[in-house]
């Protein structure tokens, strides 16, 4: 296939030792008692396999039991084999990623964050509809050094499945700690599973470390630029192989963990057939040669073995410059993974998919229209401002109020010449348009791609949750330097 125009490949990802690095095992949390509430005795998994090449491992996996899941999530600094590196990393409960969690629709998870960083964090679940407010998805909550914090998040009876994801959210090091490693997995399960051969998980994050293992510190052009690891890695591991044979499904979830990359994924010799995009599932799949994932987006992807050996990778991908046409220095491609496949082919049974809900909102009275400005500026000591309708980011203002029970159409302009993807927290946007382009299918994202001197448009259904929470660009270095804003739901 031909290489593709910046502008085709926007399109069609719009539309169209001390620890172990991925350890692998299958854990419970931790029971409940009959009332509810989680013991005090609990079980903290721990990781099997090190090093980095050979076969890809999983993440732990915690999976939830009888509508309940308790588990305990430490952030913590430890030493990971990376390229036959130890480098000092962050993690979630001594691995890189942090565990898989697989939930139900109606779930409620108790979580016992404690923090042992030198520096204070919190915890975000990505794209999950849970409220934002109180001890649940809240990311003005700030754990301090030797603190603890008990999370509660309680999913609705109608939560859609999909692959979600958890990282730090506190303002100012966000971008720092999930670039450091603090990153994982969240799986919410479809009512009538869909048939595959096998399932595998596909964290994809990037990291930056010298000789000895310490991690890169970013400068300050590499944090106007939104900084981008040399080093890229799934599930914590580099040269990871994958053997299958021909005519198996597998089923890969793949998250984006990377604070600023844009992965622009490719498998030559496979089909891939393309389920949805973040917590959102087409009405009809879409066969596809490749797919542009931005920072924070998610992919359920069912792959059909061919016999070969093929070559995951991500593709060099253009996301503009910073500014007086000085382009920016990390936009490179990497192999990431080598996938087999041989011996006696195996027969699978025919695609069935489960019905999706495929609520179009752009059929619906949008009751309010909004337009939001991402820009970009020159800020004092020469560095650069980033903001959204001219304001940089306060704690203590609320910039849009909602009704609750509406559904709102959004329009979103850059005027910048950098790309910036929108994230917004808890309530998924339906993305009507790119750049002018029509979206045709029904498409849900909680991370949509804004084109520089482009725009975006999503209508959006403030309904189910009310509260205060925040929407920004998911390329973290500028969310932490004031490209975000407060959202009340009332």
């Amino acid at each position: 296939m031909a290489d593709m125009s910046r502008r085709q490949v926007i399109v069609l990802g719009a539309i169209g030792a001390g620890v172990v690095v991925g350890g692998a095992g299958l854990l419970l949390g931790r029971p409940w008692d009959d009332r509810g509430e989680a013991p005090v005795d609990s079980a903290t998994p721990s990781a099997t396999a090190a090093g980095d090449a050979g076969t890809l491992r999983e993440p732990v996996v915690m999976s939830s039991s009888s509508g309940r899941l308790a588990l305990d999530l430490t952030a913590a600094t430890g030493t990971v084999q990376i390229g036959g590196t130890g480098v000092h990393a962050l993690t979630y409960n001594g691995t890189l990623p942090g565990p898989t969690l697989r939930l139900k629709a109606g779930d409620r998870v108790a979580l016992t964050f404690a923090n042992q960083l030198d520096a204070p964090t919190n915890l975000h679940t990505h794209g999950l509809v849970v409220s934002p407010e109180g001890n649940s998805d809240n990311v003005f909550v700030m754990i301090d050094p030797g603190a603890t914090h008990e999370y509660l998040y309680e999913l609705g009876a109608d939560h859609p499945p999909g692959v979600f994801w958890y990282h730090p959210h506190h303002h100012g090091n966000s971008a720092e700690q999930l670039f450091g490693g603090l990153y994982g997995m969240i799986i919410v399960e479809d009512e009538t599973p869909i048939d595959a051969t096998r399932e595998r998980v596909l964290v994809i994050s990037d990291i930056g470390f010298d000789e000895s293992g310490t991690l890169t510190v970013a400068s300050n052009r590499d944090r106007m630029q939104g900084r981008e690891g040399g080093t890229v890695m799934v599930n914590g591991q580099l040269d990871a192989t994958l053997v299958a044979r021909p005519g198996e499904r597998e089923r890969w979830r793949i998250v984006n963990a990377c604070s600023s990359r844009y992965l622009r994924l490719r498998l030559d010799g496979q089909a891939l057939t393309l389920l949805g995009i973040d917590g959102g599932r087409f009405d009809d799949p879409r066969d596809i040669d490749e797919l542009v994932l931005t920072p924070g987006n998610r992919a359920d992807v069912l792959v059909t073995m061919a016999e070969g050996r093929s070559v995951l990778r991500t593709l060099p991908f253009d996301r503009g410059a910073m500014g007086m046409g000085a382009p920016l220095s990390n936009s490179t491609g990497a192999d990431l993974a080598t996938l087999t496949v041989a011996g006696v082919p195996s027969q699978t049974s025919a695609l069935v998919l489960p019905p999706t809900a495929g609520r179009d909102l752009r059929l619906e009275t949008a009751t309010g229209t909004r337009t939001l400005t991402l820009a970009m500026g020159g800020g004092g000591g020469g560095g650069m401002s980033f903001s959204i309708d001219g304001k940089q980011f306060e704690s203590s203002r609320i910039d849009t109020e909602v009704a609750a029970g509406t559904v709102e159409e959004w329009t979103i302009n850059n005027t910048s010449t950098m790309d910036h993807p929108f994230h917004l927290h808890v309530w998924p946007m339906q993305l009507v348009e790119i750049n002018g382009a029509a979206v045709s299918a029904v498409e849900y994202r909680d991370v949509v791609p804004v084109p520089a001197n482009g725009r975006a448009v999503v209508r959006i259904a403030f309904e189910g949750l009310t509260g205060t929470t925040v929407y920004h660009c998911h390329i973290l270095d500028h969310e932490d330097q004031g490209m975000m804003g407060i959202i009340r739901a009332s």
